[in-house]
């Protein structure tokens, strides 16, 4: 009996072996983070265990092997004394199924369903185990990294936290957990570190700026006309841009003035214009805006050039998508069309075509849906002309000079068009 009392000893030492592996493996680390900000002194444990990964399942599988072989080694001779030669075939039977199993199989499901219960529970024991085996594990582990550079075999890093964060969302978004709206909310949230201002900056062409040489009427109609509570002025140049008209600040001048509109003191009217690097990450852009109580910036290139201008409300709306006031006019510039195709605006920026329809256009190379056919087409192409990239079937309908006006677009499926083209 005391072989076979060994035996079952060792089998649970692997059952516990086994579960310990999947509990620490499978284990939530922001719930284990959570434990460990509270104080938990098992949550501590489970956090440093799973810091030094590597350690950790090279002491849990060194010692789940060692009691599998020892068990295997003890059955055998046990069955050969009992049964002769033949005892092996029975040993490897038996302890096959025994390990399987009660080893394997049950310990680990358990350890899956209740990892948090397991690996909180396991993790004294298995700080012990890597402390004691750590010499051993030490060897192993130079000796596989030496096996590994003898190869050739690199082995590679794990994902960036904000990608496993990316995945993650992707993940229960396929499985129907997380609606798309959410999705793009999140997704744009961790995207603003890496894109930068001019990405979704109003273009200098569509700013909307008042010339300060007109008549102080003309420009007040223009500021009553126009949508915008700040707007741009330049002096001699649309380019040379000399401040920021605030409308309510122009009331308040036009009060004090009682009226007279040429003793208006445009000094106090304009504030100092603010300009930015078109390299600027929207993150560090939404911080300053905040720190500086701002709501408005000038674009520039690396020579000064102006390029645009960008808002908070811009930034807002990358996070929350667009955001329509009872001043602002219906967004027009991707209509979807009976076979299935879109009529897209040409200034339409990619990352908007992407969230509105849920495509996978590359952003990186060009910011508007124009600058990704001029770029991939390398030409400025004329109406219909039609290509096919990305997955992606292009036909230009209108441009005017250089600039195009209106795409049609469609998805490509199995090298054949989705959707048929109409004539521009």
């Amino acid at each position: 009996m005391i072989p076979i009392i060994i035996i079952l000893g060792l089998i649970l030492l692997s059952a516990f072996f086994s579960a310990s592996e999947t509990g620490l493996t499978t284990v939530s680390r922001p719930r284990i983070h959570r434990l460990t900000t509270e104080g938990n002194k098992r949550a501590i444990q489970v956090s440093n265990l799973i810091r030094q990964k590597e350690r950790t399942l090279s002491a849990v599988l060194l010692g789940n092997n060692g009691v599998n072989i020892a068990a295997s080694s003890i059955a055998t001779e046990t069955f050969i004394r009992l049964y002769g030669n033949d005892g092996v075939i029975y040993a490897t039977i038996v302890i096959t199924i025994c390990v399987l199993v009660f080893g394997e199989v049950m310990p680990k499901t358990y350890a899956f369903s209740n990892s948090e219960k397991v690996s909180l529970a396991v993790s004294p024991i298995i700080r012990l185990v890597v402390w004691l085996l750590s010499p051993i594990t030490g060897l192993v582990q130079r000796a596989v990294t030496h096996i590994f550079h003898l190869l050739g075999i690199g082995v590679t890093e794990e994902n960036s936290a904000l990608d496993t964060i990316r995945e993650t969302i992707d993940l229960h978004h396929s499985e129907g957990e997380v609606v798309k709206h959410d999705k793009d909310m999140l997704q744009s949230v961790l995207e603003l570190a890496e894109t930068d201002v001019r990405q979704v900056m109003i273009h200098r062409r569509k700013i909307i700026s008042i010339n300060i040489n007109q008549k102080p009427e003309a420009i007040i109609a223009q500021v009553l006309d126009n949508i915008h509570t700040r707007i741009p002025v330049w002096k001699d140049n649309p380019d040379n841009i000399i401040g920021i008209l605030h409308a309510k600040a122009l009331l308040k001048e036009v009060t004090q003035c009682r009226s007279d509109l040429a003793a208006i003191n445009w000094r106090l009217v304009l504030s100092e214009p603010w300009f930015i690097p078109e390299t600027t990450k929207l993150k560090n852009q939404l911080f300053t805006f905040r720190e500086k109580r701002n709501h408005i910036a000038l674009v520039v290139d690396e020579y000064g050039a102006l390029q645009g201008l960008v808002t908070l409300e811009d930034i807002l709306e990358e996070i929350v998508g667009h955001i329509d006031d009872e001043y602002d006019k219906a967004f027009t510039g991707i209509i979807r069309q009976p076979d299935g195709s879109y009529i897209i605006d040409g200034s339409v920026p990619i990352r908007d075509i992407n969230r509105q329809i849920d495509w996978n256009l590359p952003d990186n190379r060009a910011t508007t849906l124009a600058g990704l056919i001029i770029e991939e087409a390398m030409a400025i192409p004329d109406p219909g002309e039609e290509f096919e990239f990305f997955g992606t079937g292009f036909q230009i309908l209108k441009k005017h000079r250089n600039q195009i006006l209106y795409v049609r677009c469609w998805k490509v499926e199995d090298g054949k068009m989705a959707v048929k083209t109409a004539s521009p």
